[in-house]
């Protein structure tokens, strides 16, 4: 038909070879439309059939699986016969092992391509990806030529490079590049082939390398070279055939896995591991091995293979047998069953699996680790297991050890010891951590530096909580900048991030009655509120945000072509690296949620310093986190002072985002710190003093109930708290007297007792704070109709209080008390500008509130209203999906919702020509 393009061109192929790779290569040209006459692969390894050979048999595809070729030099006519009755017109061998024939090689009117993992005539030979490593090139990539009789050495149809990062293994390149571009290539060449525009491009003799197969004989270290060749020898190696030495006293086998040379901070103290040859000792830390070239530069292995086969962690050379095995429950058991029975299919030659069956002895490749992690995360809901994993635990035993360790989340170093404070109280034990939070692990602050938390209900000691210093957030932020740079967070897919925080959540939720239990302990929180705000709220704002984790992206622009040449560009949306996050004491659980969630659904890591007077639940927090599975380092709690820790990291260079709750005057100059340092991304949530206008039209009845709550909410500590209430005259004096009424029926009392209504306030410096704020508004000429004063029994409660008469000018019309006080103040009877021109005529913009039935009067006045948050109708009504954030000088930046993900992110604008 005309005006349609002519269909692209298609063939009869035989595809010759194995592995996964060979599959996806078979899969894609079938895609294309391509006719696969025949696959040739591998014979069956102890029952198992190879994946190409699988996958060509449930389509239909013959499939022969010839353990050899040729004899004697001579090609086998059997052989030769089954071949040429396919009448295939191109071979195309994607990764194959076995020698093919020539007869075979040019039988087809296109002759056969090869995939060759370097950048021919470079590394010619089978260990190809090996000896890019181990000579340190700083360019990969693979070549696609056609075949001739000689060894690699045929004209080249197409090349595509790519970079070698420093720590690159024989695994990263291969699954980063290698892999799914050498696919790509393949059906791009056949493409090429069939379009009739494939090139032959002779190779090049100079710069022509080959290089034999590296076996485990020839994989010993030399130590006479640098620290960079010894560390490029390691990860050439890398997983096979694996570099080794002899070490230690007597003399035992050591092969080494996951080397690096990022060893900044990284200080030599720890057991010294002697090792024959060496430029000096190895030396065993808690990062891992650390080896010397000839050059004294350090290199750092994570992973040691002992002699039996077992791949233990580094830095674990010294300890020893693992701690006695872990007892398991009944619905680990039934766990550790259906492993077994993944385990059973995938060793089909082994009669039983026994906790002493060896995956790799048994006949394991590395196609059967893939399929065991997938098999094993889709039985545990998604638990974060690597392959890396099975390496390190090849019997069953180990593995199901190492994975009760892992759903349990326990760190793979073993059990994380913590130090409870125990407590009896709300008819439950208390357990509660006290100690600083730093690379996964609860330690003591440096010099051993303490301070007591205070029970604001009686008055009493709680316990004593290590107290950060510098040095300590140094640690911290050392440890979440690894975290964030080399570990596992930045390596898992977005989704497994988010199942993470789920888990988190729901732990959290397991843990509700005991995370509220601590905050009315430690916060004076009441109970009930605890539950459904402080904890309750927690938990919804972790589940928003993991849903979030897989759906931040970027966008792709229209820009002016470079003609004749097209450009393509796009936006990536990426962490910013470590954060810093400082919190208040009216909420600290939840101001910790808001924040943290969001930064981490981001990708980042994060130090948070709750405030000093309310660290416990961050650090329960904390230990749930390790439960969820969170990796080492990405979550670090630093109880201590503002001006120490909250300065230090506001100062640090290498923290480059901060997000602040908290005063305007402390805001002010965490902003000026963030620029002079490193010019960090900063969000500030500061003071606020909310108008709620309340207009004579509204309904009385629930004004009267919403007004209540906008001020005695949280005993009045609430960031958002109705800071004045505007009235309209007609109403005033009915509105007082209800709110009197209301006040009266208030239980004030143990925040722990389920009918509380309000408890004690937070601390005792802020209860001498609002007696000084009340007796200002006495002597200014407010009306004080109730409260005022503290409550004469143990603990800091103080009366809930309710000020009348006040005027614009007055000190308590102006600031806030962030406690149980409410302020009324008059205006004319349908005087809206007016009242409007008051209630913007603040500094502050954090929240505001209307209360009328008229919907353009409600309209008007929302749109008028100088402030982030405005209530209709309502008060207090926050969502986790709705974005929360100040104007003026209550800061900038969003937490909550969509936007907030956006304090955490940096956008990268990426341009292709073409």
């Amino acid at each position: 038909m005309a005006g349609l393009s002519n269909p692209p061109a298609t063939m009869k192929i035989a595809v010759i070879g194995q592995s996964l790779f060979g599959q996806e290569v078979y899969c894609h040209l079938r895609k294309e439309g391509h006719e696969v006459v025949g696959v040739f692969t591998v014979p069956d390894k102890d029952g198992k059939a190879d994946p190409l050979g699988l996958e060509a048999e449930k389509d239909g595809v013959p499939v022969f699986k010839f353990s050899r070729w040729r004899a004697k030099g001579q090609a086998l006519p059997e052989v030769v016969a089954k071949y040429q009755a396919l009448g295939a017109e191109l071979n195309v061998l994607p990764f194959c092992s076995q020698f093919i024939p020539m007869e075979i090689i040019n039988a087809p009117q296109h002759g056969s391509i090869i995939y060759h993992p370097s950048l021919l005539p470079r590394h010619r030979g089978a260990s190809a990806i090996n000896w890019t490593l181990i000579h340190g090139d700083k360019k990969g990539g693979f070549s696609i030529f056609w075949a001739d009789d000689g060894l690699d050495t045929g004209d080249l149809l197409l090349q595509k490079e790519c970079e070698v990062l420093p720590d690159d293994t024989v695994s990263t390149l291969y699954n980063r590049f290698l892999f799914p571009e050498g696919i790509k290539g393949m059906v791009q060449a056949v493409r090429l082939i069939a379009e009739g525009k494939a090139p032959r491009l002779p190779q090049p003799e100079e710069g022509a390398t080959y290089e034999g197969i590296q076996k485990k004989e020839t994989a010993k270290i030399d130590w006479d070279q640098p620290a960079e060749a010894i560390h490029n020898w390691i990860r050439g190696n890398d997983k096979v055939p694996g570099a080794w030495t002899e070490a230690c006293e007597p003399l035992q086998k050591l092969t080494f896995f996951n080397s690096t040379l990022n060893t900044s901070g990284l200080v030599p103290e720890g057991d010294a591991l002697p090792i024959p040859g060496a430029h000096r000792p190895g030396v065993v830390t808690k990062a891992g091995l650390i080896l010397f070239g000839n050059d004294d530069k350090m290199l750092l292995v994570k992973n040691i293979q002992l002699e039996d086969g077992k791949m233990i962690l580094a830095s674990n050379f010294f300890k020893g047998a693992a701690s006695s095995a872990l007892e398991l429950t009944e619905a680990e058991l039934v766990t550790a069953e259906a492993v077994r029975s993944a385990w059973q299919r995938i060793l089909p030659n082994v009669l039983e699996v026994e906790d002493s069956t060896d995956f790799f002895k048994s006949g394991a490749a590395s196609v059967d680790v893939v399929r065991l992690v997938e098999e094993v995360k889709e039985l545990c809901d998604g638990l974060e297991l690597e392959n890396e994993d099975v390496y390190m635990a090849t019997t069953f035993g180990d593995f199901i050890q190492l994975l009760v360790r892992k759903l349990r989340g326990d760190d793979e170093e073993g059990e994380c010891s913590i130090d409870y404070v125990e407590m009896a109280v709300n008819k439950r034990t208390l357990h509660m951590p006290h100690q600083l939070f730093i690379g996964g692990a609860f330690v003591d602050a440096e010099g051993a530096k303490t301070f007591e938390t205070i029970n604001p209900t009686d008055g009493s000691v709680i316990c004593r909580v290590s107290l950060a210093q510098v040095t300590d957030v140094d640690k911290a932020v050392a440890a979440a900048k690894d975290a964030f740079e080399n570990g596992r967070w930045g390596k898992i897919s977005a989704r497994d991030r988010g199942r993470l925080l789920y888990r988190l959540a729901d732990l959290m939720e397991q843990h509700q009655e005991e995370l509220a239990t601590i905050e009315a302990l430690d916060a004076g929180a009441v109970y009930t509120l605890a539950l459904k705000t402080h904890v309750g709220m927690s938990i919804q704002t972790f589940r928003y945000f993991a849903g979030w984790c897989d759906k931040i992206q970027g966008s792709t622009i229209p820009i002016n072509q470079a003609r004749p040449n097209r450009n393509l560009t796009l936006t990536r949306k990426e962490p910013v690296g470590v954060c810093g996050i400082i919190i208040p004491w009216n909420y600290p659980l939840m101001m910790l949620s808001w924040k943290t969630a969001a930064c981490l659904a981001a990708g980042n890591t994060v130090v948070i310093k709750p405030a000093q007077v309310t660290p416990l639940t961050a650090l329960k927090f904390a230990e749930l986190t390790l439960k969820a599975g969170i990796p080492k380092g990405v979550v670090n709690i630093l109880p201590g002072s503002g001006s120490l820790v909250g300065q230090r990291l506001s100062d640090h260079p290498d923290v480059r985002k901060i997000g602040f709750t908290g005063s305007t005057e402390v805001g002010k100059h965490i902003m000026k710190s963030c620029a002079i340092s490193n010019v960090k991304k900063v969000s500030l949530e500061l003071g606020g003093k909310s108008p709620l206008i309340i207009f004579a039209d509204c309904d009385l009845n629930k004004a009267v109930q919403m007004g209540m709550s906008s001020v005695f909410f949280n005993k009045g500590e609430n960031c958002i708290a109705a800071g004045r209430l505007f009235v309209e005259d007609s109403i005033h004096d009915e509105f007082v007297r209800r709110v009197v009424q209301e006040v009266r029926k208030m239980k004030v009392g143990n925040p722990l007792d389920r009918d509380t209504d309000h408890g004690p306030q937070n601390h005792h410096a802020h209860l001498m704070k609002l007696m000084e704020y009340c007796q200002r508004g006495v002597k200014e000429g407010a009306t004080l109709v109730c409260g005022g004063n503290q409550i004469p029994r143990p603990g800091f409660f103080f009366e809930p209080t309710v000020f009348t008469d006040v005027e614009d000018h007055m000190f308590i019309a102006k600031e806030e008390s962030f406690g149980p006080v409410m302020i009324i103040s008059r205006f004319a009877d349908g005087d809206v500008d007016a009242v409007l021109s008051r209630a913007n005529a603040t500094e502050f913009g954090l929240a505001s509130g209307v209360f009328t039935r008229d919907i353009n009067k409600a309209l008007y006045v929302s749109d008028k209203l100088q402030a982030g948050t405005v209530f209709v109708n309502t008060y207090n009504k926050t969502d986790v999906a709705a974005p929360f954030g100040g104007f003026k000088q209550s800061g900038f930046g969003k937490d909550l919702g969509e936007a907030a993900l956006n304090e955490y992110l940096r956008v990268k604008t990426v341009t292709f020509e073409y």
